[in-house]
């Protein structure tokens, strides 16, 4: 079984004359990383390898998570960055092969449509809200019946679950 854990990066600032690639987490975004990642501690929801986008909002979110997770050292991939599906789905397939679980915080749109390319089937609720929404500091968890990771393919995935900072307030 491969498991793939996707998290958008936690909510960003926008300051004037920053480029896109630097911006930086805000309040809101330094509050939730931490919580995002002492969920996925909680939950066990563990990665074996990270690939996290060079954009500094990924990067800040990761070292926000981490902490809680004691993970493994991210692997900085410049395609991730603003990517298409497509593009994610390679980065996917290319995980290592040792790794059974693989977290890739990347952007929006991109994350979404990858989920929604990967998943056919699990949790309906989370399949019909990740249909509209996928929020900052959001994780969508997709299980797989594969020996590989080059065996990802439309509609291969089962959504295992799909959680929101805001759901964690609830909680």
């Amino acid at each position: 079984m491969r498991r793939l854990i996707l998290l958008r990066h936690a909510k960003s600032d926008r300051p004037p004359g920053v480029s896109d690639l630097d911006r930086p987490l805000n309040a809101r975004g330094q509050r939730d990383a931490p919580r995002v990642g002492a969920y996925l501690a909680a939950e066990d929801l563990r990665a074996d390898a990270v690939v996290v986008s060079p954009a500094l909002r990924t990067r800040q979110t990761w070292e926000g998570v981490q902490p809680a997770l004691n993970g493994p050292q991210p692997e900085i991939v410049s395609s991730i960055y603003e990517a298409p599906e497509t593009a994610l789905l390679a980065v996917a397939r290319g995980a290592p092969k040792a790794a059974a679980s693989l977290l890739m915080i990347g952007h929006n749109p991109g994350l979404q449509d990858l989920a929604l390319y990967l998943v056919g089937a699990g949790d309906k609720p989370g399949r019909k809200r990740l249909g509209y929404e996928f929020p900052t500091a959001a994780i969508a968890v997709i299980d797989f019946e594969a020996d590989s990771w080059d065996a990802l393919k439309a509609g291969s995935g089962r959504l295992e679950r799909f959680v929101a900072p805001k759901d964690l307030e609830a909680e």
